[in-house]
């Protein structure tokens, strides 16, 4: 049995933006959060995840991305994609739409 990987993060904060509260399932937010938290980065492109990895050494912000539909392709960005961005001092966790950034 593969054991689960630990969070690499404390989150706290949570916020969403009002069009991903209302169009997102909770649940769904919380298992990409749960993804976020452990530093898996989902859909974002190599330099992206290089940035990530060095964030998480010297307190720079996190950008996760996820599809919003699981049975449909997500690019890291556009219509089917939910961003998670931890800001750099930790604060906050945002969940919002590319779009809305």
């Amino acid at each position: 049995m593969e054991q689960a990987k630990q969070p690499l993060l404390s989150l706290s904060n949570l916020v969403a933006t009002s069009t991903v509260a209302e169009l997102v399932p909770h649940d769904h937010l919380m298992q990409c959060l749960g993804r976020h938290a452990r530093g898996d980065w989902g859909s974002v492109c190599e330099e992206d995840r290089a940035t990530n990895h060095e964030a998480m050494h010297n307190g720079e912000r996190l950008l996760s991305a996820y599809p919003i539909d699981e049975n449909k392709s997500c690019e890291g960005f556009g219509d089917n994609t939910l961003w998670i961005i931890t800001e750099s001092d930790r604060s906050v966790t945002t969940f919002l739409f590319p779009d809305e950034y």
